[in-house]
C-alpha cells in the first residue's frame, strides 16, 4: 500500500488520533476487495461516530482526497454523484 498520503503537509494539522483513524482505514482498504470499497468507505462516517471522531469540513474534503485514490473510476464516479446529492440535500436544509 502506497503510504504518500501520510506525508501530505494538512495532516499537521489534524488531531494525532484522527491522523490514526485514517491510518487504520487506509490499511483495512488495502484489503478490502475492491468491489466493497465504495460501501466500505462509505461506512467511515458511521465508524468515526461510534468512537466519537468527527471531522471537519476541511478534514473531510482531505479524507475525500486520501482516500478516493483507492476507487475504482467506476465507484469513484458513484461516489461522486453521492456527495454531489449529498452537498445539494445540505444546501435545502440550511
Amino acid at each position: 500500500m502506497n503510504s504518500d498520503w501520510q506525508k501530505d503537509p494538512r495532516l499537521k494539522s489534524m488531531a494525532p488520533e484522527k491522523v490514526q483513524f485514517l491510518a487504520n482505514f487506509a490499511q483495512q482498504l488495502n484489503t478490502t476487495p475492491k468491489d466493497q470499497v465504495l460501501s466500505r468507505f462509505l461506512a467511515l462516517t458511521a465508524e468515526a461516530g461510534s468512537k466519537n471522531i468527527s471531522f471537519t469540513s476541511e478534514e473531510s474534503s482531505l479524507l475525500t482526497d486520501i482516500l478516493t485514490c483507492y476507487l475504482s473510476p467506476a465507484d469513484k464516479g458513484r461516489f461522486d454523484m453521492i456527495r454531489m446529492l449529498m452537498q445539494k440535500g445540505a444546501s435545502r436544509s440550511s
